[in-house]
């Protein structure tokens, strides 16, 4: 996007990116554009016009101590403890509230942390309605981390979940991932979706890499119970319950107006004191109040409900794995350039078959039909999102 006579006004501070709308390297490139103005219409089930997705991240036990072997460590030891606290008291606050109320959840999992609670283990596959999703296997920032290592660490926690929770994680939230993170999740080819990503109200698709369509779903750093701990933050329990419904009023308002977004609520189990989830008792009493207005689901059950509604046009079946980086890209060319399938499909015969060259092409089974949802477009640039 620079041209020579750029490099000649601008020697010191001209970049090979500048005036890029999506840049930086396969798994961690950064779009500016999304859905635009126009947005995408969302018709979520029953006629909801939020979806709503409560998150307990679960990570005691899994963050760097010198306790366990590390050469360093996030804090002093005692303080420590307020981590245990999650484990020891806080996630059964959690528990009791959401599962008294019957209300789905998705649990953001640390491989390590599962590893060294049994007993959350077993109330974690007691729970039909929850999804336990990944959070890697330690509680830490992988970025700078070796790429073997974090392989190992991804498919150490997908065995611990097997083997303690029953089945593998379809979801990951790594929290600090390196650039090679979302890459690996792809490439191990058994997730649904990662939630690395706060850029967006609405899941999108990612197109980086080759062959794969890659669903992401946008998680929260605002309505996160970790802002008690930050100096601009929560100052009582209250703000916490006011900001939720504040947020969840006006997403409501929005969808009326033909705007439907999802909405997350990211819970620590450290965090879960008496008053605060005091505070997460309102909100549930308030999301009630808006009856089916308010569709109250796991992430899971959002990323099913995309890739049956949203997948993109021409990338075929959502369950159907487009089977070489050729025909990937044939889909790519038939997306961004709607004249060039045009008349790509003017050069097909009548039986389906290219009248130029003879190449049989497979007819899609459900292409031309229409259905009450509408499906994910492309921004202003052509990217499929």
């Amino acid at each position: 996007m620079t041209s020579e006579k750029d490099k000649e006004a601008w020697p010191l501070s001209i970049h090979s990116n500048d005036r890029m709308v999506k840049y930086g390297t396969k798994g961690a490139f950064r779009d500016m554009l999304g859905y635009g103005a126009k947005g995408v219409s969302v018709k979520w089930p029953k006629g909801a016009k939020v979806a709503l997705n409560f998150v307990i991240n679960y990570e005691e036990g899994g963050e760097k101590c010198i306790l366990h072997g590390d050469s360093d460590m996030e804090r002093y030891i005692n303080l420590e403890s307020i981590h245990d606290y999650g484990s020891r008291a806080g996630f059964w606050r959690l528990h009791r509230l959401f599962t008294k109320r019957k209300t789905p959840v998705t649990v953001f999992a640390v491989g390590m942390a599962l590893e060294r609670n049994p007993a959350v283990c077993h109330a974690l596959r007691d729970q039909p309605d929850w999804e336990v999703a990944s959070h890697g296997y330690r509680a830490m920032d992988y970025h700078g981390v070796d790429e073997e290592l974090e392989r190992e660490h991804l498919q150490r926690t997908i065995l611990i979940h097997e083997q303690l929770i029953g089945k593998r994680p379809v979801g990951i939230y790594m929290g600090k991932p390196h650039e090679n993170s979302r890459r690996l999740v792809v490439e191990d080819g058994g997730f649904k979706y990662d939630s690395d990503s706060y850029s967006d109200d609405l899941p999108y698709w990612n197109m980086d890499f080759e062959g794969k369509l890659h669903l992401v779903i946008p998680n929260t750093m605002t309505e996160s119970d970790l802002r008690f701990q930050s100096p601009n933050g929560y100052p009582n329990a209250e703000a916490f319950a006011k900001d939720l419904k504040d947020t969840l009023r006006y997403l409501v308002e929005e969808g009326r107006a033909g705007h439907a977004k999802m909405m997350t609520v990211a819970l620590h189990c450290r965090m879960a004191r008496p008053g605060r989830v005091a505070a997460l008792a309102e909100f549930l009493d308030f999301v009630r109040s808006y009856g089916r207005d308010v569709w109250v689901c796991t992430r899971e059950e959002i990323a099913d409900f995309w890739m049956e509604r949203h997948f993109p046009k021409g990338a075929g079946s959502p369950m159907r794995a487009v089977d070489t980086p050729k025909q990937f890209g044939e889909l790519l060319v038939d997306f961004k350039d709607p004249d060039k399938k045009k008349k790509k499909d003017k050069d097909k015969g009548a039986d389906g078959k290219r009248s130029q060259d003879g190449e049989d092409e497979e007819d899609g089974e459900d292409d031309d039909e229409e259905d009450d949802g509408d499906i994910a477009e492309g921004n202003d640039d052509g990217d499929i999102i």
